[in-house]
């Protein structure tokens, strides 16, 4: 069996290490990004770093925005500054207590203010194409929680 390399693949390769609920985490690349995580002192950390979860809501507004850069070349459409709000409602049952359900959020709420040129047709048009085209979105999405997106255009300055 012969597999087809696609070339539009790129792989995101993480190596982590830790102990307890601590982790130094090393993004392999070039430049070898390196961040670490902690929990919360009533999930047994110290707080001593962002937790898995606050990364995870992190990714969701940072990801939005290299989509929307790309969506705005690609329509033509200047941006200017973001502003993110993003909510990720968790119940902690499952995780900290072992219930049956589901350990994933709930339900996630993004509020974002972005200034534009775009009039309101093809800043409709934007929204949908970077909720579309945004990789940690459809993640969150996909997942089958509870997902709320709302954009609101503002003008350039």
């Amino acid at each position: 069996m012969t597999s087809t390399i696609r070339t539009s693949v790129v792989p995101f390769v993480v190596e982590a290490s830790g102990s307890g609920v601590a982790q130094h985490l090393v993004a392999q690349g070039d430049n070898k990004h390196e961040f670490d995580t902690d929990a919360y002192p009533a999930f047994g950390g110290k707080d001593a770093a962002p937790s898995p979860l606050l990364y995870a809501l992190g990714a969701l507004t940072s990801c939005n925005q290299v989509t929307a850069s790309i969506v705005a070349k690609d329509l033509g459409i200047t941006l200017g500054e973001f502003t993110f709000r993003i909510q990720g409602d968790l119940d902690t049952a499952v995780f900290v207590t072992g219930a049956e359900g589901n350990a994933n959020f709930d339900k996630v709420s993004v509020e974002v203010t972005v200034q534009t040129d775009a009039d309101e047709e093809k800043f409709s048009t934007f929204v949908s194409e970077v909720e579309r085209r945004c990789p940690v979105s459809q993640l969150y999405i996909r997942s089958g929680l509870e997902f709320a997106s709302n954009w609101t255009r503002a003008d350039l300055a």
